[in-house]
């Protein structure tokens, strides 16, 4: 199964099933960007629409960009506004997507997991990233896919994992760094503020020079 097929099948329950990894990754998002300004949002992986009903109230437009097409239609009845545009695309492609010529801010939730060619990736973000401008990184601690976690779900014909790819939190940073994105925070999440345990959520925040 891609991983397209995947969301869509997900999509009907995404929002409503136990999902610790998606509701901590929402709060490390606002808590990473309360403090950052921006206007223009490239919004990648925006699913159902849970960190795009933040991001539209900070940013003047918003572009929110996701894999799956049964995703994007509960964001769109999520988020009513003039100031978001939902497209469909595939980011392992060149972006021609993008619906500004360059952005103040680009953001990744829960996507680079499934992303096997980081460089790639982080090239086309530089691309249409404003000098100065910001990159959030909110990703499954690779510590936790260490440990058997992994993106999932379970249907009625049973449980259904997602194709993914373990990135070291070198590999982000180093590159990152080789297209010109140098790291300026990294945080990690754990369940409960319970530092003991293995940190769920990794947070990284770039900035292009």
């Amino acid at each position: 199964m891609t991983v397209e097929d995947a969301y869509n099948d997900w999509a009907a329950q995404y929002d409503t099933n136990k999902n610790r990894t998606r509701d901590l990754e929402a709060v490390a998002l606002r808590t990473t960007l309360a403090a950052i300004p921006f206007e223009t949002c490239l919004e990648i992986g925006c699913g159902t629409g849970k960190n795009t009903e933040w991001l539209v109230r900070k940013a003047l437009h918003v572009t929110a960009v996701d894999l799956s097409a049964e995703m994007l239609k509960r964001a769109q009845k999520k988020v009513s506004s003039n100031k978001v545009s939902f497209l469909q695309a595939d980011i392992t492609q060149p972006w021609y997507f993008s619906t500004q010529q360059v952005y103040d801010l680009v953001t990744f939730s829960l996507v680079l997991e499934h992303i096997q060619n980081l460089h790639f990736i982080f090239e086309q973000t530089a691309a249409v990233l404003k000098t100065g401008g910001y990159v959030y990184i909110g990703e499954l601690h690779p510590f936790k896919q260490f440990s058997g976690i992994r993106a999932r779900f379970d249907t009625e014909e049973g449980r259904r994992e997602v194709e993914c790819y373990t990135h070291h939190i070198s590999e982000f940073v180093l590159a990152a760094k080789s297209h010109g994105l140098k790291l300026v925070d990294l945080n990690e999440y754990f369940d409960d503020h319970e530092k003991t345990g293995i940190p769920r959520i990794l947070t990284l925040l770039l900035q292009k020079v």
